[in-house]
């Protein structure tokens, strides 16, 4: 009896660790999400299963063209994945022909999924600053994404941040590690 009494105890301890190991993780490493839309196509698609990485932006601040998550400010639980387009201290602004501009010069990028539409352009038809701790998110998928260029979401405070889409998990035939830059 006192065997089996010992056998429980070191059961338990060793799942007790294993749970707090996994809440370690979840909590301060990285995290599993799933993207639910269509923002970011082509490179993220509705029902991809990705892998946040909530610790390198600990050691480094967040880059251009990195895929960030972050919540949405006004429904819980509910966290919005975008391409990091302008940096703290930047005004990014976007023309009538769709041209993304960074402190006035043409940022040089190709992740957009199609030309913006004039009717897209939200409040960075005006040049948009941004303060020090301060980004300005887009969707790939330019037409049909809410982002930083619509007032409900704006400009993302760096505590803000949750971390960086590091790798997809699912799709199978889709696994691998996202490409930033």
């Amino acid at each position: 009896m006192n065997k089996v009494m010992k056998e429980m105890i070191s059961t338990l301890l060793y799942l007790l660790g294993v749970l707090c190991l996994t809440w370690l993780v979840i909590t301060f490493v990285g995290q599993r999400t799933e993207v639910d839309g269509s923002s970011m196509e082509p490179m993220l698609s509705n029902g991809d299963n990705l892998i946040v990485d909530k610790i390198s932006y600990h050691f480094r601040d967040p880059q251009r063209y990195d895929i960030i998550v972050f919540p949405f400010k006004y429904q819980e639980n509910t966290y919005y994945i975008k391409r990091i387009i302008g940096l703290p201290g930047e005004t990014v602004q976007i023309d009538e022909q769709g041209n993304i501009y960074i402190n006035g010069e043409i940022l040089p990028e190709n992740y957009g999924r199609e030309i913006i539409r004039a009717d897209t352009l939200g409040i960075a038809v005006n040049p948009v600053v941004l303060g020090e701790d301060e980004y300005f998110v887009m969707g790939d998928n330019r037409n049909n994404s809410t982002d930083s260029r619509t007032e409900i979401v704006g400009n993302i405070k760096r505590d803000d941040i949750i971390g960086r889409a590091w790798v997809r998990i699912w799709p199978l035939n889709k696994i691998g590690i996202l490409k930033h830059q």
